[in-house]
C-alpha cells in the first residue's frame, strides 16, 4: 500500500504505549520503523535502560514483526563537560542503546547534534569540536556491533539549529562514516531549504525523517506547513539517494483520535512522490 522504503517513526504514536503503536502502525500498512528512544519527547525505550529493560523492549519490538531502521536515542548533550563519574555513565548509556539497536535489528543509532540550547557552553568552535569527537567515539563503538551512528545534524531546538552550523558539524565529521539525518521540518523550521540540503550534504544522507512545519514551528501535519515535499524528494531522487524515510509525526495540530487517518494521508502523499 505504501512505498516499501517509507516507514514511521514509533515517536508518532508517544501517547500510546509501545505495544500499541506498534500494533497501530502494522495496522495501517507500514513494514518498518525508527524506534523512538527519547527521554521526554516519546517514552518507548525506558531512560533507565539496563538489561532487563533492552530485553522487554526487544521482545515487544521482535513480537510486532515489524522492521526497524534506526533507534533514535539520546545520550546527554554532547558538547557537555563530562567529569569521570559522568563519562562512565554515558558510556553506559551509549552501549545498552546500540544493544538494544543491535537486538532489535537497527542499522544504526541516532543521536542528537548537540544540547536543546542555541548558545554555545564555550565558543562554538570549540562545541563542535566537542560534538563531532562525541559522535566519532560512539561510531567507534558503534562499528564493534555491526552498526552505524547517525546524527540529525539539523535540529532547530539544538546547537546546530540551521544549515551554517549543520555545514560546520558535518565538515568535522567527514571521512568519520557518522551519517547525517535530514529532517524536512528542521530545515523549513530553521528558514532553510530542503534543495539547498541536499545540495550540501547528497552523498552523505543516511535517512530521512518526514513532518511538515514553518518558520518556528516544527509540528505540522503534513500538508499543513510550508514544506515542499515533492521538490524535496525531487532533489534527494536527483542526488542519487536510494535510502528510505520515515514519517516522524511528532505533531500537536490533531487529536490523538485524528492521528491514525493523518498518518495513512501522509503515507499517501508521501508515497505518491516516490
Amino acid at each position: 500500500m505504501f512505498s516499501n522504503r517509507l516507514g514511521c517513526s514509533s515517536i508518532s504514536f508517544r501517547h500510546l504505549d509501545l505495544a500499541s503503536a506498534l500494533s497501530t502502525i502494522t495496522e495501517l500498512g507500514f513494514d518498518e520503523i525508527d524506534l523512538g528512544a527519547l527521554p521526554g519527547v516519546c517514552d518507548h525505550v525506558p531512560f533507565v535502560l539496563d538489561a532487563t529493560a533492552v530485553e522487554q523492549v526487544t521482545r515487544t519490538v521482535r513480537g510486532s514483526g515489524l522492521r526497524v531502521r534506526s533507534v533514535n536515542g539520546d545520550i546527554g548533550d554532547l558538547n557537555a563537560d563530562l567529569d569521570a563519574s559522568a563519562r562512565s555513565a554515558r558510556d553506559a548509556h551509549l552501549d545498552s542503546l546500540l544493544a538494544l539497536a543491535e537486538g532489535v535489528g537497527a542499522k544504526a543509532l541516532v543521536l542528537p547534534c548537540g544540547a536543546i540550547d542555541h548558545e554555545p557552553i564555550r565558543t562554538l568552535d570549540e562545541d563542535l569540536d566537542v560534538v563531532a569527537a562525541e559522535l566519532i567515539r560512539a561510531s567507534e563503538r558503534a562499528r564493534e556491533r555491526g552498526l552505524e551512528i547517525w546524527t540529525e545534524s539539523l535540529h532547530f531546538h539544538r546547537l546546530c539549529w540551521n544549515l551554517d552550523r549543520a555545514t560546520l558539524l558535518a565538515d568535522r565529521l567527514a571521512g568519520s562514516g557518522v551519517g547525517i539525518v535530514m529532517d524536512f521540518s528542521h530545515i523549513v523550521a530553521s528558514g532553510g531549504s530542503p534543495d539547498d540540503f541536499v545540495r550540501r550534504f547528497a552523498d552523505r544522507i543516511a535517512h530521512v525523517h518526514l513532518r511538515d512545519a514553518v518558520a518556528g514551528n516544527i509540528n505540522l501535519s503534513i500538508g499543513k506547513g510550508a514544506v515542499d515535499f515533492a521538490g524535496g524528494l525531487r532533489a534527494l531522487a536527483a542526488a542519487g539517494y536510494s535510502g528510505h524515510f520515515a514519517l516522524e509525526l511528532e505533531t500537536r495540530d490533531i487529536t490523538h483520535e485524528e492521528r491514525p487517518a493523518a498518518t495513512a494521508d501522509a503515507a499517501r502523499l508521501i508515497t505518491s512522490y516516490l
